[in-house]
């Protein structure tokens, strides 16, 4: 004998998650009303209902029953489509649970800009200008490499650089480049270009708020970088 789905339109109003959820909002469901509503429909003599409280009666945590193996999830009136449905469910929430534990970092300082810069450039060649853009909380948007130059040249132009910015909708930013010889002492190139682009981010209504050079620690230089804002340079 085949079983027909009990659909979920044949209960009372009442009792039809999709139309409480959308007369009262999601957090007014239970668990087992949440579940159903994945499962779409049950079977002959089960709705989804009981079928959503048999799983939670069987794994008895949402945790556990989000950890579950896609074979252990097929019970009566869950086959493989409506396990599918549940473990792709559950993975998008765990997903969405670690977007909201991993804060973007806090960048404001010095060390905590070449901390996060050090790694990527730490192995390269030739030097490279890369923005680092903030929101206005100053919390990392996003890394944006600007241009590569040759050993000990790099050429920089403030279009690039605030192109990236308005792209990321930044508030402010901080310039990181590197100097593969090892001294983050900054030339005079280093220091023209960033004056220019102080200027032009007070047009822009960007902020500026560092000039980061990445090198080598030495006894000349214990930290491996310079900040041209403590140089006194944005002044």
């Amino acid at each position: 004998m085949s079983h027909q789905p009990a659909r979920i339109h044949d209960l009372p109003e009442q009792e039809r998650p999709r139309e409480r959820l959308v007369a009262h909002g999601a957090d007014a469901l239970s668990n087992a009303e949440l579940i159903a509503i994945l499962l779409r429909t049950g079977m002959k003599g089960m709705s989804a209902i009981h079928v959503a409280e048999q799983l939670l009666r069987k794994f008895g945590t949402l945790d556990a029953l989000a950890k579950a193996a896609l074979d252990d999830l097929r019970v009566k009136g869950v086959g493989r489509d409506k396990a599918v449905a549940l473990k792709a469910a559950f993975t998008l929430a765990r997903r969405m649970a670690q977007e909201i534990r991993i804060e973007l970092p806090l960048l404001d300082s010095p060390e905590s800009i070449a901390e996060l810069m050090a790694e990527e450039l730490r192995l390269a060649e030739v030097e490279e200008f890369h923005a680092v853009l903030l929101n206005t909380r100053r919390r990392l948007i996003r890394t944006e490499r600007i241009s590569q130059g040759t050993l000990d040249t790099i050429l920089v132009h403030p279009r690039e650089v605030f192109r990236a910015a308005i792209l990321a909708n930044a508030h402010a930013f901080i310039l990181v480049h590197n100097h593969p010889s090892g001294d983050s002492t900054p030339s005079d190139a280093d220091i023209r270009v960033t004056r220019d682009l102080v200027r032009a981010s007070q047009l822009m209504k960007i902020e500026l708020l560092d000039h980061i050079i990445l090198g080598r620690k030495s006894d000349k230089n214990l930290r491996g970088y310079t900040s041209l804002r403590e140089l006194g340079i944005f002044a």
